[in-house]
């Protein structure tokens, strides 16, 4: 049985939000895809953001660790920011692997001697489009049964702009060199992904609800309306009416590396076939 620490990246007013908005906190989300992908994997949440978090004196208990998203930045650097930076440090200090996605990435890159901040060319909000290997991702574990191009959920406008020292780049698109990434730290290594495998349609969607004002500033969409109604359809795709939802990923250009759950989850699915390997 798999060990599993998994860590909110959100300070509490935005778990407060999410939780409003989803049901769930990210790192309840986490746990439960986790859960579906390797059924009786124990799971810890803790929420590293927060001063007065009870986080475990060690982490030799631990197969592994997952950062979730959120909606800090690495660039600001409050306490909120530091106490997670610390706790990722001091997991691959210990030799623990690490999975995260999106936050969990630049938190990961900027400990090993990377640079996050936002990016250049622009935020992905909805989906980050054609993703596309480089020559070390085709033949990488992370991304073991990815076709040649793929689409993946995705909200951010802050990347991994320069990778650490040693870091192998493992898969890009258009808008972000660095998609997918390796980095080995210390004793320990990192698996990560800019884009968001772990997240439903619907949760997705609800996030786009959260951040409008975001997607509108970006130019996006012209008011919070219309990013609510794209939002409404982003959901519609794991709708009850199979034959709408049809129609909405024709009309999206959305295929079955989104739709399918058990594909838009692979990274996670491959990190955890990593650990079962360590572990056994």
């Amino acid at each position: 049985m798999l060990r599993l620490l998994i860590a909110d990246g959100n300070d509490r007013a935005a778990r407060d939000r999410h939780v409003a908005a989803t049901g769930q906190t990210s790192a309840e989300s986490y746990a439960s895809v986790v859960r579906d992908l390797a059924p009786g994997t124990a799971c810890r949440l803790v929420s590293p953001a927060d001063a007065d978090a009870a986080l475990p004196a060690g982490l030799d208990d631990f197969d592994g660790l997952i950062f979730t998203g959120s909606t800090l930045k690495v660039s600001e650097g409050t306490p909120e920011v530091t106490r997670q930076l610390d706790l990722m440090r001091a997991a691959l200090a210990a030799g623990r692997p690490v999975f995260g996605s999106c936050w969990g990435v630049q938190v990961a890159a900027t400990v090993a001697g990377g640079k996050a901040g936002e990016n250049p060319r622009g935020p992905e909000y909805g989906f980050a489009r054609a993703i596309t290997p480089t020559e070390e991702g085709r033949t990488h574990p992370l991304l073991a049964g990815r076709p040649a191009s793929w689409d993946a959920p995705a909200i951010h406008s802050d990347a991994v702009l320069e990778p650490p020292p040693g870091a192998r780049v493992l898969a890009g698109n258009r808008l972000l060199g660095i998609q997918a990434i390796e980095i080995r730290h210390g004793a320990g290594w990192f698996w990560g992904t800019q884009y968001h495998p772990e997240l439903d349609l619907d949760e997705l969607a609800a996030m786009l609800r959260l951040c409008d004002s975001a997607v509108v500033e970006a130019g996006l969409a012209e008011d919070p309306h219309e990013v609510g109604a794209y939002a409404d359809e982003i959901a519609g795709l794991q709708g009850p009416d199979p034959e709408a939802a049809r129609r909405l990923a024709w009309r999206h250009g959305i295929g079955p590396e989104i739709l399918d759950a058990t594909l838009r989850r692979r990274e996670i699915g491959n990190f955890l076939a990593q650990l079962s390997t360590d572990a056994g």
